[in-house]
């Protein structure tokens, strides 16, 4: 049995061991459209009315929106934007977290759809390899010929075009892209304030704050596992955007310090990190289903006080759970807290602040599709002035109307009548809270963030100095990125392995040096070794 494949079977017996299960809570299952709005225009349903192109359309659905409807097909915005576009859309939805081997599935089949949205930089190979392979076709002449308001966007953004591209000039997807510097940190730590309250304590801001805090909770509230995040699709990913790990001068993760490309879990600040979260372990302050914590039991656990801190989104996790609390509670707050430190009073090295541009949500188009032209046209829609306000606003007079020129969400939105959340609301509607094929709006999240501790979080959660240690968007050859994929498949095995069993006190804190050595075992200098190459050519476009 080869090493991985053990790994893999070893983290299942550790999960089995614990007793893991996931929670999960009811969510509505009806929506009505408000009685006399307008779902389009006459020329949408004329348009509609002469439509007879049908493509096929691969994506996993967004969580906020399979909360409220199961399938895409009943969602209002998909709906729509075939009703404007008079294109007709079969969507192949895998389950929810299977993503990655749905799409192993899919392409073993040799039986694509037209289009497919997924995280392409993550191909092994890369996306210049998947274009290669004949799964995607490259879009350069696709784009030029069938996407105008795309290649204008590009033309008017020459750096969002440089992280578009792969290394050797292929466009490959018709990108998400954040259109504002303010939409790019959403997430960090959350915790119960009015618990603080209650027990004279003050927002922590440094890791022995935090273990203040957490035993406080355990000891004096009685919470079963004060501090909760997600473990789900991999372990510790809930922190890989710099919480707690961060306050040991690394990340989960690649990053540049001094002109250097570093690789955390394999810096002594990991095994630093490790010990502190072995020890918070042991005294019950972390979540003992650790490892198989989705979104659905994270909402679970903070809902209910199961947990008092977490790591997550201003949107889907304060916008979320406020209005849910405070249903029974009154007094229920929660509130952000700054990444933590080791030092009282050091900003922050690291945090979560997302690239303008992402991998998620871009979508590529089959190489086998018969109906290139047709399914870059309806892509291309995203990138238009009207598909523009579709994909972050709606339907005008139904989830947004005009205030002097300002797009602004009405009441179904932020005060929904069926109880749904603004995140929930506005997933069926729009696509501006999550992914896709357009240019976010920031006129968007100055709504969408309706709490002031969910507009104070962003503000919080942004000081940090992690612009100045982030890895741009970097594109590899297709050589470079297989090597690259296959060495950081065994890594990333290892890292994930290491650090549970670190970490639940399965092996002793000094196995940290073993797994080291494993890492460079399996190639991780070469790894860093290619990271600096691709840097050092994107620094010379």
């Amino acid at each position: 049995m080869s090493r991985r494949a053990s790994s893999k079977i070893l983290l299942l017996l550790i999960i089995i061991t614990l007793g893991l299960t996931a929670c999960s809570s009811e969510s509505p299952t009806n929506l009505t459209t408000p009685s006399g709005t307008p779902t389009s225009t006459a020329k949408d349903k004329e348009q509609s009315v002469s439509a007879a192109v049908k493509l096929t359309y691969w994506s996993e659905l967004n969580g906020n929106a399979a909360s409220v409807k199961a399938k895409f097909k009943d969602i209002p915005f998909f709906q729509e934007w075939q009703k404007r576009t008079g294109v007709q859309l079969s969507f192949i939805q895998p389950s929810a977290n299977q993503a990655k081997e749905a799409m192993n599935v899919l392409l073993a089949s040799g039986d694509l759809p037209d289009m497919m949205e997924y995280e392409w930089d993550s191909f092994p190979g890369g996306p210049e390899k998947a274009i290669k392979d004949g799964y995607i076709l490259r879009l350069n002449e696709v784009i030029d010929t069938y996407a105008p308001n795309l290649k204008q966007y590009l033309k008017e953004h020459p750096e969002i075009d440089k992280q578009i591209r792969t290394d050797d000039g292929s466009y490959y997807v018709f990108p998400f892209i954040r259109g504002d510097d303010k939409l790019r940190t959403y997430q960090g730590p959350i915790i119960r304030q009015d618990w603080l309250n209650e027990l004279g304590l003050e927002v922590p801001t440094t890791i022995e704050e935090w273990h203040t805090v957490l035993k406080a909770f355990k000891a004096k509230k009685g919470i079963a596992a004060p501090l909760t995040f997600l473990g789900v699709p991999n372990p510790l990913f809930g922190i890989e955007g710099g919480a707690f790990v961060g306050a040991y001068g690394i990340r989960k993760g690649f990053y540049q310090e001094n002109g250097e490309v570093k690789y955390g879990p394999m810096e002594k600040g990991y095994q630093d990190f490790l010990a502190t979260f072995r020890g918070w372990y042991e005294e019950g302050l972390i979540d003992k289903n650790i490892a198989s914590v989705d979104t659905k039991t994270m909402d679970s656990n903070m809902v209910t006080g199961r947990s008092g801190a977490t790591v997550w989104n201003a949107g889907a996790g304060i916008g979320k759970w406020q209005p849910l609390v405070e249903e029974k509670n009154k007094s229920a707050l929660f509130a952000a807290a700054p990444y933590p430190v080791l030092h009282k009073g050091d900003k922050p090295k690291f945090g979560q602040k997302s690239y303008a541009y992402v991998g998620t949500g871009g979508v590529a188009i089959s190489s086998n599709s018969k109906h290139a032209a047709e399914a870059a046209k309806l892509l291309d829609y995203g990138y238009s002035d009207e598909g523009h306000m579709l994909f972050n606003f709606g339907i005008e007079g139904t989830s947004y109307t005009l205030k002097d020129g300002y797009p602004t969400y009405t009441d179904w939105i932020l005060r929904n009548p069926e109880k749904l959340a603004p995140s929930q609301a506005l997933s069926m509607y729009t696509r501006a809270s999550y992914f896709g094929p357009f240019v976010q709006d920031v006129r968007y999240v100055e709504q969408y963030y309706t709490l002031p501790e969910q507009r104070k979080a962003i503000g919080i959660w942004a000081d940090t100095q992690v612009e100045s240690y982030t890895l741009p968007q970097i594109p590899k050859t297709e050589l470079e990125s297989a090597e690259f994929s296959s060495i950081m498949l065994d890594v990333m095995t290892l890292v994930d392995e290491m650090s549970l069993k670190i970490i639940l006190g399965i092996e002793p804190l000094d196995a940290f040096d073993s797994y080291v050595s494993k890492m460079k075992a399996s190639k991780i200098d070469r790894a860093i070794e290619i990271q600096k190459l691709a840097l050092n050519r994107y620094e010379k476009r």
